[in-house]
């Protein structure tokens, strides 16, 4: 049984459709990339995944179940915002939400849950922040933490919601190796949602490509082609390949956004 399952899943909100009769099974372990056009509902995908946006129609299941909001088998890395810097709370505490903010039953005990997320801290190379104010990271050193409270319960299904944006390209590459060496380590999936494939592509099983409500998925060359992308849009795509890179022409001008994307 794979480990999600998507059947016939569509979203909409008034007239307008963000993607319909999605189907896709991720099996345990596999690194998959959800990339697209702005407003092509890629984190609405991980919404609906997490049981915090409701299907116009279909299922999700994870785990042979329906799927549901607050299930810590599921590990959450949300997008790169700014922190107030006036925030006191500390990064150890930060990271004990991921187990705090969606448990059930007994909670466990404060010293239990501070080992789990010193832990959790060590495992991301980042345990010298634990007693720092979070106001006070750096973007990098934030998407650091937040990986930690992703995985701080062992998830078998990591959700990373362009966890890149706002990050230089080192920062990009560590936190996208960051991710891979957690899915490794606990035999996660991954569902990394981002515009930039590039730091990633070594790790990349698939890719789920989201574009004017329709969908496309498979290895990374046989998503990634000019002809797939333009039937995709209904109109001429082109993918250029420039050393090892990926970029796409076009793709933007359908999203009223940028004319280019790189991938």
């Amino acid at each position: 049984m794979a480990l999600l399952q998507v059947r016939n899943a569509s979203l909409s909100f008034d007239q307008r459709v963000i993607w319909h009769d999605l189907n896709l099974d991720i099996q345990p372990g596999e690194f998959v990339a959800v990339i697209g056009a702005n407003g092509s509902g890629k984190s609405m995908l991980l919404k609906s995944i997490l049981g915090q946006q409701a299907l116009s129609s279909g299922s999700i299941e994870f785990l042979g179940k329906p799927s549901r909001h607050g299930n810590t088998q599921i590990g959450y890395v949300p997008q790169h915002r700014a922190i107030d810097s006036g925030l006191p709370l500390k990064v150890v505490d930060a990271v004990r939400f991921g187990l705090d903010g969606h448990s059930f039953g007994l909670p466990l005990p404060s010293a239990k849950k501070k080992a789990l997320a010193l832990e959790a801290l060590a495992q991301v190379d980042a345990a010298h922040l634990a007693q720092t104010p979070i106001g006070e990271l750096s973007g990098g050193e934030m998407q650091r933490v937040r990986v930690a409270q992703a995985v701080i319960s062992h998830p078998k299904l990591i959700l990373a919601d362009e966890p890149l944006s706002a990050l230089d390209l080192h920062h990009q590459q560590v936190v996208s190796e960051l991710v891979h060496q957690q899915s490794e380590r606990f035999g996660a999936a991954v569902l990394f949602v981002t515009h930039d494939v590039n730091p990633i592509i070594d790790f990349v099983d698939r890719v789920l490509y989201l574009a004017q409500g329709r969908y496309s998925i498979g290895t990374a060359d046989e998503v990634l082609q000019s002809d797939v992308l333009s039937e995709l849009y209904g109109t001429e795509i082109d993918v250029v390949r420039n050393q090892g890179r990926v970029v796409v022409l076009g793709a933007h001008d359908h999203a009223h956004h940028e004319t280019e994307e790189w991938l």
